[in-house]
């Protein structure tokens, strides 16, 4: 048995937040109806190419849309909105991303909903926040990156503010969501009443460089950006070899003595210039290059091997063609062929009891559900 077994949730997504999050409910046992508007359903279809088997409809959309119900509902319409309803009366969730004010404006906000439907749980995931000036605002992932602060210490010194390649404020949103979904379960359990659960991108922003908030909090100064590596811990990023690039991280005193020894300097660990990890970040200016001049004299292979076996975390930096055919990518399974000529696709990063859960469903054509949970032809 699933975990979600048993819950049904209504997903009025779109995009990547709202609709990872019915993905992750969906791929722990939940019911969950995707309801799209009928002229074209959700952008995120046509976002391509690469498109799935059919042709048209993207890759992107089969990896967050597996394993649920389609609908097509216009929420413009008042008989529709009433057909909402009536699937909110069996629902346990609700989780929309649409633009701010829209729910309001066609009778689904909050307010609304949960007074009809007193045991919902409503989850909203706003751009900028349900709150403050910027509320309103419409956004997506790299705008929050822009504007969230993550772009000002992603990427070297020397360059211009860097966008990090995943969408990590709408996945860490749509992850976000779901922890607070399941904590409002867990409290209408005792409660018997759901609630109003709150998420946004902004917050999401924040969250991730909140280390540098509070040090900006504490002392008023403003992160710079360290390239590949940490800035409160060193040796903790890329180097070059003499073939390809090695992550090194050596995370504390007793690894940076190990490390020390295998580039065969032993003697680093005790100078005091290096020997604490304090100092170490004071005087990175002067270790850093040492450490590049001594890995640049091997091939990468030869230094993983070597630092590994002194326990010195260290790792090849992959392309994502090298992550897909590394051993340890095969053996967690985490790739899954959906059923129905489906794509393969990457799963839910979560077992239970040892089974990683398997998406029973390809993404829905759009409105493929209508008649069986309608009880209508689409349109």
């Amino acid at each position: 048995m699933l975990p979600l077994q048993g819950v049904r949730v209504i997903e009025v997504g779109q995009a990547l937040a709202g609709p990872l999050a019915g993905a992750i409910m969906a791929d722990m046992g939940a019911d969950v109806i995707k309801v799209e508007k009928p002229d074209g359903g959700d952008d995120a279809r046509g976002w391509g190419p690469p498109f799935g088997p059919d042709g048209v409809t993207s890759l992107y959309f089969h990896g967050q849309n597996r394993n649920k119900r389609g609908i097509t509902l216009d929420l413009k319409k008042a008989e529709d909105v009433e057909a909402l309803h009536r699937l909110c009366e069996t629902a346990d969730i609700l989780v929309q991303n649409l633009r701010p004010g829209v729910v309001e404006e066609i009778g689904i906000g909050p307010a609304a909903m949960l007074a009809r439907h007193p045991r919902l749980i409503y989850c909203s995931i706003w751009a900028f926040g349900d709150r403050g000036p910027m509320r309103m605002k419409p956004g997506f992932d790299p705008l929050l990156q822009a504007y969230g602060g993550m772009m000002s210490v992603t990427g070297r010194p020397e360059d211009p503010p860097t966008f990090c390649g995943a969408s990590i404020n709408d996945k860490a949103t749509g992850m976000f969501t779901v922890i607070g979904a399941l904590g409002m379960l867990r409290r209408r359990d005792i409660t018997g009443r759901g609630g109003l659960v709150d998420t946004s991108l902004f917050e999401t922003a924040v969250h991730w460089v909140e280390g540098q908030v509070n040090n900006h909090l504490h002392t008023g100064d403003v992160p710079k950006r360290h390239g590949t590596g940490g800035a409160v811990i060193v040796p903790y990023q890329v180097f070059d070899t003499a073939d390809r690039p090695l992550c090194l991280a050596a995370g504390n005193d007793r690894l940076w003595a190990r490390c020390a020894a295998v580039l065969g300097h032993a003697e680093w660990a005790g100078d005091e210039r290096f020997a604490k990890g304090a100092a170490r970040v004071r005087n990175k200016a002067v270790l850093l290059p040492l450490i590049a001049e001594v890995l640049r004299t091997r091939p990468r292979d030869e230094w993983i091997a070597a630092l590994e076996g002194a326990g010195v975390p260290c790792a090849p930096v992959n392309d994502i063609g090298e992550v897909v055919a590394s051993p340890q990518f095969d053996a967690v399974g985490i790739v899954q062929q959906l059923p129905g000529g489906g794509p393969r696709v990457v799963g839910l990063p979560i077992s239970f009891d040892g089974e990683r859960p398997r998406s029973l469903r390809d993404a829905p054509r759009l409105g493929e559900h209508d008649a069986e949970v309608l009880g209508r032809a689409r349109g």
